[in-house]
């Protein structure tokens, strides 16, 4: 079967005056569909260069990267950008979301220029925070809801094209253990529907929900290996004191 995603010996290189800075150094990589992957290293290592290139936010300087089958670095702006908002869905530690709107809105927003008139648009952005576990909460503003809800709003946001890759850049940064726990416990169940989740974190506890982990330095891969004690994030909500999370706090109404 053919990878999702293929890296062939990728190079990126920034160029400073008369000094070159290279974060990714030959770096070669492959993920198979439905993988769940973390991707660890301290900073400056070239794991945020990599996400970025495999986001299609940046292209490298030599080097191939396939995603589906198709070289994405030799595509034009218009091209990588369609790829982005229908193959790829992101979440960020700041969650991104547009504070004036509501949470059906933000969700409708990679959806906006597709042609769908507005029912279609709420139908679809409906499903996805369904799908989240916030379907009470569509016309919640991002301030009337908890740190963890507006993870799950920009989780339904990076959803509702249905994309086959989820890319997460530390997804829990901003949250506490148990809300952290709760993210990844929907990762887990997203993946098991068959998406692939590559999730960035600094984070061991976070990166032990993965199925495999990569660890970047200086710009190369130093190891990639498969998570021996793979955890269960629901299993271990069970065990976890409510009393722990500052999410239990009442949202504004």
């Amino acid at each position: 079967m053919q990878p999702l995603i293929q890296i062939e010996s990728l190079w990126k290189i920034y160029q400073t005056g008369e000094i070159e800075l290279a974060a990714l150094k030959g770096v070669s990589l492959s993920i198979s569909g439905g993988e769940f992957v973390a991707i660890m290293g301290p900073s400056g290592s070239g794991k945020s260069t990599m996400m970025h290139i495999l986001g299609c936010l940046d292209r490298p300087t030599r080097g191939r990267y396939l995603l589906d089958g198709v070289d994405v670095g030799g595509l034009g702006p218009n091209d990588r950008a369609h790829i982005r908002n229908h193959k790829i869905g992101f979440v960020f530690q700041g969650f991104n979301l547009l504070h004036r709107t509501t949470a059906i809105e933000n969700v409708e927003l990679p959806i906006l220029y597709d042609g769908l008139s507005g029912r279609e648009r709420a139908a679809k952005a409906g499903e996805a925070l369904e799908r989240v576990g916030l379907g009470d909460r569509r016309y919640h503003y991002p301030n009337q809801l908890s740190g963890g809800q507006q993870q799950r709003v920009a989780i339904a946001r990076a959803l509702v094209m249905r994309p086959p890759l989820i890319l997460a850049d530390e997804p829990t940064g901003n949250l506490d253990t148990r809300t952290s726990m709760e993210i990844m416990a929907l990762f887990q169940e997203l993946n098991r529907d068959g998406i692939t989740i590559l999730v960035v974190t600094h984070e061991p506890d976070i990166a032990r929900y993965a199925q495999r982990v990569i660890n970047f330095r200086d710009g190369t891969i130093r190891s990639d290996q498969p998570v021996s004690h793979h955890a269960d994030a629901r299993e271990a909500l069970s065990k976890e004191p409510i009393e722990s999370s500052k999410e239990t706090e009442e949202e504004t109404p």
